[in-house]
């Protein structure tokens, strides 16, 4: 019998899968946006589509794979949208912003110091993935935590509450 904790070396117990409309050029992306390092790449076998890619961010991966709509692997585009946000945190939220912005990455939240206690800013990838960068600036109580939400939600009442479901 093989000796494995069941998670291979060097991953987290949850790691992503991005489905992509491009792999090849989503690759390109994260590795000049985000300074990803590409582990491996398996394609198809004419070559043409990538069925299983492992990207290394830090001390974390995540695979991207390119959209097989015919078994129902399909990217957001293809979806409308995602509900899905990645955080990624480094030392330089503003650097790394800056970094994705001049990649390709459409900007969705400039960054700014939030109630949380971290400087955030949200962007979009090319293939619509979206994708939070945060800085820890400081480390709060829960009583805190929560002092700091309820202004915030009394200041910007329309981040709070309703819905649209």
């Amino acid at each position: 019998m093989p000796s494995t904790t069941g998670v291979p070396a060097g991953f987290h117990t949850i790691t992503p899968t991005l489905t992509v409309h491009g792999a090849a050029e989503a690759l390109e992306f994260y590795q000049h946006a985000f300074g990803c390092e590409v582990v491996a790449v398996d394609r198809t076998p004419d070559g043409t589509s990538i069925i299983h890619s492992d990207l290394r961010l830090g001390d974390s991966h995540f695979f991207v794979v390119d959209e097989f709509p015919a078994p129902g692997s399909r990217s957001p585009e293809k979806l409308g949208g995602t509900p899905v946000t990645f955080q990624i945190y480094c030392e330089d939220a503003d650097a790394l912003f800056q970094r994705a912005v001049s990649a390709g990455a459409t900007i969705r939240m400039e960054p700014q110091d939030l109630f949380w206690g971290d400087r955030y800013g949200q962007v979009v990838d090319p293939f619509g993935h979206i994708w939070a960068i945060s800085t820890r600036q400081e480390d709060l109580t829960p009583e805190e935590a929560r002092r700091r939400a309820e202004a915030y939600f009394r200041e910007n009442p329309q981040f709070g509450g309703e819905t649209d479901g």
